[in-house]
């Protein structure tokens, strides 16, 4: 066994409910075959587990893996697609660039690229939107595989509206997304997920299809998107004659495996239904920002008791980094005001971790408690850095974990652990 030693910060119970952040200045993480066999005060610890091998974090902070519930692999190379709205965005950065990922290699590229990037921004499990092609997906699993992230992903489907080379029937969908599961689903760490892109390039007999494969393989999750642009709402609500969540609940596409990206623009008769069902939202702060969709109205979604944790949604997004789109979140609902949320450091680390792991089934990981595996990062700027500074001179651990939020960047990752296992970081590279 070995015991970890540092300034231990995570959120078992959740701040929105009357948690609050679990602190250990001074803690011990006991670690066996990839679980947490004890944790607290490291003289505590220490006296329970003398013969253990201590590893000390010297300076900088522990905190449990993050997850990231809705980022799209094929848009890695197209991050920095700025001054568009929406589906202007998809025509001229995203979907050029997704359909270059029917050439395997390319795909194999991309996929190398995607998994280094989640990997060493900290993030040790994701939702993620797939590739259009069966084959892509296969490289993304590959790949992940061989890094050792937690994987839920899916072949992305369309059968209208998107350009021609990226559609497929709903015959072939079913076909290809049930091959898929059957290779990757329950594979070590890997996971799959029904993943029609939106409704609206969706007709109502390909989310028909995605429907019945959800019913069928019971344990696989479901995500796409909601509510993200006015104008990709209106032309939904034409289309189905329905709400947006209408177009997926007619189709039994929502309930307690199922996490929607966005929901900015979204009505009350709609938390409600999300509510009701158990559905989770991915929040996506800088690509919201970043496309001009609008502020995320989080109050009304806690109101509603759905069931909310952090996206990056690269590409839209500007980045891999969680604590990018922590601050994100506490500047939209700052700005929001009284119809805000205001967020605290230990809201942005519940909503990175615990609130995530929660979205996507992952009843092991995004805390410390015993019995949970060790998925974790060590947070530790290089020395001389604005980070270093500023944690060194924290008043105290809230404090400390506000400055992570606010100044921390994938550089200041430096070690993280997956299962108990420390990742090779230069070897994702």
């Amino acid at each position: 066994m070995t015991i970890y030693r540092g300034q231990i910060l995570d959120t078992p119970k959740s701040p929105f409910t009357g948690g609050a952040l679990r602190v250990e200045s001074d803690g011990g993480v006991v670690v066996r075959d990839g679980r947490i066999d004890g944790f607290g005060p490291f003289g505590q610890v220490r006296s329970a587990h003398p013969d253990d091998e201590v590893v000390t974090l010297d300076s900088g902070v522990l905190i449990p893996g993050l997850v990231d519930t809705h980022v799209h692999y094929p848009q890695v190379r197209v991050i920095g697609g700025l001054g568009m709205p929406l589906l202007d965005w998809l025509e001229h950065c995203a979907l050029p660039e997704e359909a270059r990922l029917v050439d395997p290699s390319y795909a194999e590229g991309v996929a190398h690229d995607f998994v280094r990037s989640l990997t060493q921004a900290g993030t040790t499990s994701a939702l993620v939107f797939g590739s259009h092609y069966p084959a892509a997906v296969d490289a993304l699993f590959t790949e992940a595989e061989r890094v050792g992230p937690r994987i839920t992903a899916g072949l992305v489907l369309s059968d209208r509206i998107l350009r021609d080379d990226l559609l497929t029937t709903p015959e072939q969908a079913d076909r290809d997304s049930r091959a898929l599961a059957r290779r990757w689903h329950g594979k070590g760490r890997m996971r799959y997920a029904v993943t029609p892109r939106f409704s609206l390039s969706c007709t109502d007999e390909m989310l028909a299809a995605c429907g019945r494969i959800l019913a069928d393989l019971d344990t696989v999750l479901f995500t796409s998107h909601i509510n993200e642009n006015v104008a990709e709402i209106a032309q939904v609500t034409g289309l189905f004659e329905s709400d947006y969540l209408g177009s997926y609940a007619r189709h039994g596409l929502v309930g307690p495996r199922s996490v929607f990206a966005h929901n900015v623009h979204v009505s009350d008769s709609e938390l409600a239904g999300l509510g009701g069902a158990g559905a989770g939202v991915a929040h996506c702060p800088t690509s919201n920002a970043a496309l001009g969709s609008g502020l995320f109205p989080l109050r009304r979604h806690l109101a509603h008791d759905v069931r909310v944790a952090l996206g990056t949604d690269v590409g839209a997004g500007t980045g891999f980094a969680l604590f990018k789109e922590g601050l994100q979140a506490y500047f939209a609902q700052q700005l929001l005001g009284p119809d805000g949320v205001p967020l605290t450091s230990a809201h942005l680390l519940h909503l990175a971790t615990t609130a995530g792991a929660d979205l996507l089934g992952l009843p092991d990981v995004g805390d410390f408690t015993v019995g949970k595996r060790f998925d974790a990062v060590w947070v530790r700027p290089a020395d001389g850095t604005s980070l270093d500074i500023a944690l060194r001179n924290a008043a105290d651990a809230d404090d400390a974990l506000a400055k992570v939020f606010a100044l921390g960047s994938t550089a200041d990752v430096h070690q993280v652990w997956i299962d108990g296992d420390p990742i090779d970081l230069q070897r994702a590279g």
